[in-house]
């Protein structure tokens, strides 16, 4: 009768407006929104979108999107699986209407070990003896050569939509080798005990990989990397809780490096694609693409309440975005706590109904009031935060539309791993004119963020600068214009890998003498 009742509210919940999903309003980027907490495995970290700079590599773009913030190295025994009952999803616009054109949507699932019974050890003898399931996710060593400890298992697909992401079915990444279209997922860096090397390990999980309408083959990885941001998290939203001192003398790489990064120690999963800019763009005249990630979850869930392994819930319904990434920072820091729900489930091609919050900024005025000699700017409607985080620099990544996510300019170079700014493209600007760059400016580098965004970018350092007046060019609309702005927190590509996926491997979760 329970079972019946259940299925019955499945479908009475698959009616729009029967039974809403606790998680319809899910927040993005490191918890930064009001419902987050309530399902962190949707929840958007980070995106990176840049041309690869791994050498010979330069013909194509990374892709970027990270999930699952602030993971605990030690966070056994469940560690950090992906939400199967999610779509996790990267979008492309290559036309400038703020309208996804190519979409890579991924889905995951979890299956237990022994054809779903999971690993279990036979306890007890003779007429005792009882086969018990065991209650962690691997019960002895893996290596790269033998997986057979595992207990829990973590596949994934990808699909290619082209158009609207709604609006056609998707065709199937392939891998290279063999043309499987199920992909799986290593286990997340347990320790030294249960991987002996865990970089060997990962390693296998580091696809090549067809994708329908492209030409040449793309690289993917999805798998625990390292946390890749770095931001003195705790000071900074504890009303930036340091001295002035530290924070306006940003001027030399010491300076920026006076506070160890608080997260560094935390992981992240990440989902990584290496893909020809000409599978990206349309025409070889418009190399300029928008990027954003997102993920999304059915309209309606029911709880099973006699749910086992993989049924402890049912979804049901439309997907629903819930989760929401494009420029860094943005809902943290720019949307207002009202509204940063709603930000996460809109689409940029709706981006106007947030303007206020761009070309009115409150970020400045909190920081003069906190620091009242550090004075914000005076001059509204901010245009120059407009053209950084919602048109795009003209003759630099404007590409027509009005909307928050990242450009890139495919056709601008590539800067060499241990050449690249942590100011990025922010340097290019110095004279305070946002119009085409000027490459000789010193420390100018516009393969860097606002121009896309590469993992050793300073996006902290950028964004505090940027939006303390950084690129006007009178002190009277700007009196802090040239204030050399940090939160003491080393970001640089030095921190990263030359080579896809660039982020480093994950910390381990133990080093076996008890830490």
């Amino acid at each position: 009768m329970r079972m019946r009742r259940w299925v019955a509210l499945l479908a009475l919940g698959a009616i729009p407006g029967a039974v809403i999903s606790d998680r319809a309003a899910e927040a993005s980027s490191h918890r930064e929104a009001p419902f987050v907490s309530k399902n962190p495995k949707i929840d958007g970290t980070d995106f990176y979108m840049f041309r690869s700079y791994e050498t010979g590599r330069d013909t194509y773009v990374t892709l970027i999107a990270n999930y699952l913030p602030l993971q605990d190295a030690y966070g056994g025994p469940n560690y950090f699986s992906l939400d199967p009952d999610a779509l996790y999803e990267i979008h492309v616009d290559n036309n400038g209407d703020a309208v996804e054109d190519i979409t890579f949507q991924f889905q995951f699932k979890n299956a237990l070990a022994n054809g779903g019974s999971g690993a279990a050890l036979d306890i007890g003898t003779g007429a005792a003896k009882k086969t018990v399931s065991v209650p962690l996710v691997n019960i002895g060593p893996i290596t790269s050569d033998d997986a057979t400890k595992l207990n829990m298992n973590e596949t994934y697909t990808v699909n290619v939509v082209r158009g609207p992401r709604r609006g056609a079915a998707g065709q199937p990444v392939t891998n290279a080798a063999g043309g499987s279209s199920t992909f799986t997922k290593p286990l997340d860096n347990l320790g030294t005990k249960t991987f002996a090397n865990y970089d060997d390990y990962a390693k296998q999980f580091f696809y090549s990989v067809n994708i329908p309408g492209c030409a040449a083959p793309a690289k993917m990885f999805v798998g625990q990397r390292a946390e890749s941001f770095a931001v003195n998290l705790g000071p900074i939203f504890d009303l930036v809780n340091a001295p002035a001192a530290v924070i306006t003398n940003g001027t030399t790489r010491a300076n920026r490096n006076l506070v160890p990064n608080p997260i560094a120690n935390k992981n992240v999963t990440s989902l990584a694609l290496e893909v020809p800019i000409s599978c990206l763009t349309t025409e070889t005249d418009k190399p300029i693409i928008g990027g954003w990630t997102s993920a999304s979850v059915r309209q309606a869930r029911v709880i099973n309440p006699q749910g086992h392994y993989g049924t402890a819930s049912r979804e049901g319904g439309a997907w629903a975005q819930v989760s929401r990434l494009g420029m860094p920072l943005v809902n943290e820091v720019v949307i207002g706590l009202k509204d940063k729900d709603l930000w996460n489930v809109s689409e940029p091609k709706d981006d106007k109904q947030f303007g206020d919050y761009v070309t009115n900024p409150t970020l400045p005025a909190l920081i003069e009031i906190l620091f009242p000699t550090a004075k914000a700017p005076t001059v509204f409607p901010r245009t120059d935060l407009v053209a950084t985080f919602l048109t795009g620099v003209t003759g630099v990544n404007a590409n027509g539309s009005t909307a928050e996510y990242q450009r890139l300019n495919t056709a601008l170079p590539v800067t060499a791993a241990g050449a690249q700014n942590p100011l990025g493209a922010a340097l290019c600007f110095v004279t305070g004119q946002i119009k085409d760059l000027n490459t000789k400016n010193a420390g100018c580098d516009p393969a860097g963020f606002p121009n896309g965004r590469r993992p050793g970018d300073d996006v902290v350092d950028i964004t505090l600068r940027v939006a303390m007046g950084y690129l006007f060019t009178k002190d009277a609309d700007a009196p802090a214009r040239n204030v050399a702005f940090t939160d003491a927190v080393l970001q640089e590509d030095a921190q990263f890998d030359a080579t896809f996926p660039y982020l480093k491997s994950p910390i381990k979760g133990a080093n076996g003498n008890g830490t």
